[in-house]
């Protein structure tokens, strides 16, 4: 059971007190949530999910009891804009559990924890584990939204990318297995940070979401490190830039431009109508989240991923 992390929040005050309170909740939220316990039970999990994938239970919600009151340290209707703009984004999980599972061909446990099974004409048989997880959030997050409003939303579902081979496989799935990484990371501190400004039922069902991206993140991360050994954080950040400036360029590569997401993201949130405050303690979950990672990804050893998933395929560029 989820338990409400409160402070004491005075609506007409967003200065030093607002950021002070939110810093630590959002702390307190990392240090449950993403905890080193936590995502190194996540990454170990991934063996038992390829044997007999199960797909994770909610806990009991009480959904009846969710109400604007509370929503804390934001403005209602920027929470709700926000809801809205998640519901567009989690709708297409077909398409983006297809693309991946084409990239990962190479990979079958892991194309099938993703993508499900396939016949030989392409045609899904059986949705993936990740599939069946997060095909529950747009749903989840439509009913909140009925909640907060008494209104249903016509959602406008995204269209994911395709799948755009290069020719390289190997490098064609770094550069994908990077942008899914970097959703899933982005998912996690939006809806850790939508826990920091809501208390009781709400936080409760967001809390729900949020294991989700987590146990995900981190099984995509722990495999992205268990695949690519020798990846330096300078490949990363060269082939981040490469991804970015991609479409500057016009080159047709599998990862698209992340420019351009981020762009789409600020709109879908509906960002240029947050506080300065509310915009701090975002990019602040963004570090917090990001440190705690890369302390956790430090501590998985080339040997440890092995022992794990078993011996790597040697690849060549």
């Amino acid at each position: 059971m989820t338990h409400a992390i409160s402070f004491g929040y005075t609506k007409q005050r967003l200065g030093q007190p607002y950021l002070q309170q939110m810093r630590q909740r959002i702390g307190l939220l990392v240090e449950q949530y993403l905890s080193e316990e936590v995502l190194c039970d996540r990454i170990q999990d991934l063996p038992q999910q390829f044997q007999n994938p199960q797909p994770r239970r909610w806990g009991r919600l009480d959904w009846q009891g969710i109400d604007p009151v509370q929503i804390i340290g934001v403005d209602p209707l920027v929470f709700i804009a926000i809801l809205a703009g998640s519901i567009d984004t989690e709708l297409p999980i077909r398409g983006y559990t297809q693309t991946s599972r084409q990239y990962l061909a190479a990979y079958p446990s892991m194309a099938k924890f993703v993508g499900g099974t396939v016949d030989r004409d392409g045609h899904l048989i059986e949705p993936g584990l990740w599939e069946k997880e997060e095909r529950q959030h747009a749903p989840a997050l439509q009913r909140l939204y009925t909640q907060l409003t008494g209104l249903k939303m016509r959602p406008i579902p995204h269209e994911p990318r395709a799948y755009k081979p290069t020719g390289n496989k190997h490098r064609d799935l770094y550069i994908h297995g990077l942008h899914r990484v970097a959703t899933e990371y982005g998912a996690t501190c939006l809806y850790l940070w939508l826990m920091a400004h809501s208390t009781g039922p709400l936080q409760a069902v967001l809390a729900e979401l949020l294991r989700d991206e987590i146990n995900h993140m981190t099984k995509f991360w722990g495999f992205g490190l268990w695949a690519y050994p020798n990846a330096t954080t300078l490949t990363v950040v060269k082939t981040l830039v490469t991804a970015a400036v991609g479409k500057l360029f016009r080159r047709h590569h599998s990862g698209g431009s992340l420019i351009h997401t981020l762009r789409r993201m600020a709109q879908v949130l509906h960002w240029s109508a947050w506080s300065w405050g509310n915009k701090l303690t975002f990019a602040w979950t963004f570090v917090a989240v990001l440190a705690r990672l890369r302390r956790w990804s430090n501590s998985q050893t080339p040997e440890a991923l092995e022992t794990l998933l078993g011996r790597r395929a040697v690849h060549h560029s």
